[in-house]
C-alpha cells in the first residue's frame, strides 16, 4: 500500500527501530478531526470541531504484553511511552498466543476512503446544510416536530508499524446527517428518525431521510397492543442490522474460543435458511465502515461467515486466530491509540434477494412489519440463543399493511430464527453502523401482547 501519511509513518519506524533483542514492538500512530453540529428550531443548538492526535506502543517480550499511550506526538513524550510499555511489560500475565499480526502477503484491495471534497467542504455549508433537513423534515407532515437535528464527520489518518513486518499507513473520512422526529396527535405521541450517509455531504439523500423520520413517526400514531399469536415478522432494514450485530457477536472467534457462541463447533454445519449468506466485507466501498486495513495494519478482506446456511468460519485478529490454531482474517478492531487491538466484523452485509419491502409485505397473510426494536442487545443471549425483545410496526393482514402496534414483544431463539427466515429483501440500505440493512422475513415468531 502506498503510504498515506509519511509523517506518522516516519514516527511509527522511527519507534520500532529503539526494539530490543528478543522484544517485539509495535506502534500505532494516529491524528484525526471530527464536527459535530447539532440545530434545533432553526438555531445552531451545538457545536464541537475537535482534533486529536497520539500513540499507543505495544510491546511483548517471553509472551508478556505492556502498553503505553499519549495524546501527544511529541519526541520526548514519545520515547516515554516507549519506555512505560517495557516497564508494563512486567506487569502483564504470561500468555503462550501473545503476539503481533504478522505480514500476511494479503494485498490490500484499492478504495476511495478519502473524500477531497468533504476535507474541503465549509463549516457554514454544513451549517445550513442541517438547517434546511430540519426544514424538509418539518414540511414532510403538519403533525411532525423536530426533536433534534444533527451531523457528524471524521476524518483520520494512522499509521501502524511493528517488528514484525508490518508497515502500512493510510487515511479515510465520512460523515452523516440525522434527524430524530416527534408526531403528535391529539394527547399522543409518537418517535421517528431518519439518517443519511456518505463519504461527502454531496452524496446525502435529505429528503429522502426527512420522508422516513416523518413516516417512522406518523405511521406509529393510534398504536395500540396487539392480542398475543404466533406471527410471520418482516423486519424493518435497520432492524435487520440490529439482528444481524447481535449475530456478529456469536461469529467472534474470540467469543467462540472462550466458548460464548452458539455457533462453537459448528462449521461447515447448516447453522440458517439455505437464503441466508453473510459476508464480512469491509472492502464494499459502500459500507459506511469500509476500510482498506484492519486494527493491526492487516489487509482488510471480504470473509463469508455463513453461505446458503451453512456456516463457513469465523472472523479473527492475530491473536484470536493463534488461540484457535488458525489465521488472523483481517478483523482486528482498534478504537485508536488509546486501546490496544481486539476483534470483530467490519463491515457485514447479507445477500440480497431482488424484491422490495411492499413485495414482500405483498405475501404476509398474517403477520408484522417490526419498524423498531427496543432492548434488542440487553434481550438477546448470543450464547444460548435466547431471542425476546420489545417491538413497534403495523400488523400485516392479507398482504396489506394495517392498524399500528407497540408495546409487545418479538421472542423465539437465533437458532430458529435463522432456519425460519423466508426470504431476503433486495432494498439495501447503507446505515452508519457496521451492518448494512436488508428486510427480513422470518416466519413463526411469537407476539406477546394483549
Amino acid at each position: 500500500m502506498s503510504t498515506a501519511s509519511p509523517e506518522l509513518q516516519d514516527i511509527a519506524d522511527r519507534v520500532i527501530a529503539q526494539a530490543a533483542s528478543g522484544e517485539q514492538v509495535e506502534a500505532y500512530v494516529s491524528r484525526g478531526t471530527e464536527t459535530d453540529i447539532r440545530v434545533y428550531e432553526g438555531e445552531i443548538e451545538h457545536f464541537v470541531s475537535a482534533q486529536s492526535e497520539g500513540i499507543g506502543i505495544r510491546v511483548i517480550r517471553d509472551g508478556r504484553t505492556g502498553f503505553a499511550y499519549a495524546g501527544t506526538l511529541d519526541p520526548s513524550a514519545i520515547a516515554s511511552v516507549l519506555e512505560q510499555a517495557r516497564d508494563n511489560v512486567q506487569f502483564g500475565t504470561s500468555d503462550e498466543w501473545a503476539g503481533l499480526a504478522e505480514a500476511d502477503g494479503v494485498a490490500v484491495v484499492p478504495q476511495e476512503l478519502w473524500s477531497e471534497a468533504l476535507a474541503a467542504y465549509p463549516t457554514d455549508r454544513k451549517i445550513e446544510l442541517l438547517k434546511e433537513f430540519e426544514r424538509l423534515t418539518l414540511a414532510a407532515d403538519p403533525r411532525v416536530r423536530v426533536d433534534d437535528a444533527d451531523y457528524s464527520d471524521v476524518s483520520g489518518e494512522a499509521a501502524v508499524a511493528s517488528t514484525t513486518g508490518i508497515r502500512v499507513s493510510g487515511r479515510e473520512n465520512g460523515c452523516v446527517v440525522s434527524v430524530s422526529t416527534l408526531a403528535d396527535d391529539g394527547d399522543e405521541t409518537q418517535t421517528g428518525f431518519g439518517f443519511s450517509v456518505g463519504r461527502s455531504p454531496i452524496e446525502f439523500d435529505l429528503a429522502r431521510a426527512a420522508r422516513e423520520a416523518a413516516d417512522r413517526a406518523t405511521r406509529l400514531l393510534g398504536a395500540v397492543k396487539p392480542p398475543s399469536k404466533r406471527v410471520t415478522v418482516v423486519l424493518d432494514p435497520y432492524v435487520t442490522a440490529q439482528f444481524l450485530g447481535v449475530i456478529s457477536s456469536a461469529l467472534n472467534g474470540e467469543n467462540v474460543s472462550k466458548g460464548r457462541s452458539l455457533f462453537a463447533n459448528r462449521v461447515g454445519e447448516p447453522v440458517a435458511s439455505p437464503l441466508f449468506t453473510l459476508v464480512d466485507d469491509p472492502t464494499n466501498v459502500h459500507a459506511y465502515t469500509a476500510t482498506d486495513i484492519d486494527g493491526e495494519g492487516l489487509a482488510a478482506r471480504r470473509n463469508s461467515l455463513i453461505e446458503a446456511g451453512v456456516l463457513q468460519g469465523f472472523v479473527h485478529s492475530a491473536y484470536s486466530a493463534r488461540r484457535a490454531g488458525t489465521e488472523s482474517t483481517g478483523n482486528a478492531v482498534r478504537g485508536g491509540f488509546k486501546g490496544t487491538p481486539g476483534v470483530g466484523c467490519l463491515a457485514m452485509q447479507l445477500q440480497p434477494g431482488t424484491r422490495s419491502q411492499a413485495e414482500l409485505v405483498a405475501d404476509v397473510d398474517d403477520g408484522v412489519l417490526i419498524q423498531m426494536v427496543q432492548g434488542m442487545h440487553s434481550g438477546v443471549n448470543p450464547i444460548s440463543g435466547d431471542f425476546s425483545t420489545g417491538a413497534s410496526g403495523l400488523l400485516i393482514a392479507n398482504g396489506q399493511l394495517g392498524a399500528p402496534v407497540r408495546e409487545f414483544t418479538i421472542a423465539s431463539t437465533l437458532q430458529r430464527m435463522l432456519q425460519d427466515i423466508v426470504e431476503v429483501g433486495g432494498d439495501v440500505d447503507w446505515l452508519p453502523m457496521r451492518a448494512a440493512g436488508v428486510s427480513l422475513v422470518i416466519r413463526d415468531v411469537t407476539m406477546s401482547g394483549a
